[in-house]
């Protein structure tokens, strides 16, 4: 294949070629990694989406809030453009292993988000007021954000330096989780508290509910 472009466009270049060149009554087959891609493409989509749905759905129940887990699940698409900048910058095509990749990305984006928001509700029910409330999550959540993206980072290596039987799958998983940890990790520090300002300024937690009725 020729060098900078994917599988799905030489798939699709080769496909145009044997419309306009044979008759109506040739069929295609696919085999191989082009079998594959074929066959994965819906079902991956699919899949990321379930996994977008369930993930929400799960934080919208853990924090009692529909805004709460919206501002943490703006973060997946920051983390897939960090993939995507990564699979460009090594020349990777989007196949099976790269979206696999990808999918995992949803709950390593959202869990920073998670520790900020968290902790920035405790302070609020707290009595903190929200501006307040939002810095000093931000400032203490940093540390934790930095050392599990570290880590992450550092487990994802293996997979991209390995070698043997399966390393080239293993390398493109592991160059998607790297590239759009960084991303997201970086970039969480700044775009979740832009977002929970923006989004969450009027909102408030189960507990902070439960106090204000207690003292009527």
């Amino acid at each position: 294949m020729a060098e900078g472009y994917s599988l799905g466009e030489a798939l699709g270049y080769l496909e145009n070629i044997v419309k306009a060149e044979l008759p109506d009554d040739v069929s295609i087959d696919y085999k191989g990694e082009s079998l594959l891609y074929k066959e994965s493409g819906s079902s991956v989509i699919f899949v990321f989406v379930l996994a977008l749905l369930i993930a929400y759905l799960v934080l919208a129940a853990q924090f009692e809030s529909f805004v709460h887990p919206l501002v943490i699940m703006l973060m997946v698409p920051v983390a897939v453009l960090g993939a995507v900048i990564g699979m460009y910058a090594a020349d990777m095509t989007i196949n099976i292993y790269s979206q696999i990749g990808i999918v995992m990305l949803i709950g390593l984006a959202a869990k920073n988000g998670i520790l900020i928001v968290e902790f920035a509700n405790q302070l609020r029910d707290a009595g903190m007021r929200f501006d307040d409330a939002l810095i000093r999550a931000s400032q203490q959540r940093l540390r934790p954000i930095v050392m599990t993206a570290f880590t992450t980072l550092m487990s994802s290596v293996p997979l991209i330096l390995g070698s043997g039987p399966g390393a080239e799958s293993r390398m493109v998983i592991g160059g998607v989780i790297f590239s759009g940890v960084a991303l997201s990790a970086f970039l969480t520090i700044f775009v979740i508290p832009g977002l929970y300002s923006l989004l969450a300024r009027n909102t408030t937690s189960p507990e902070q509910l439960a106090n204000e009725l207690a003292e009527l």
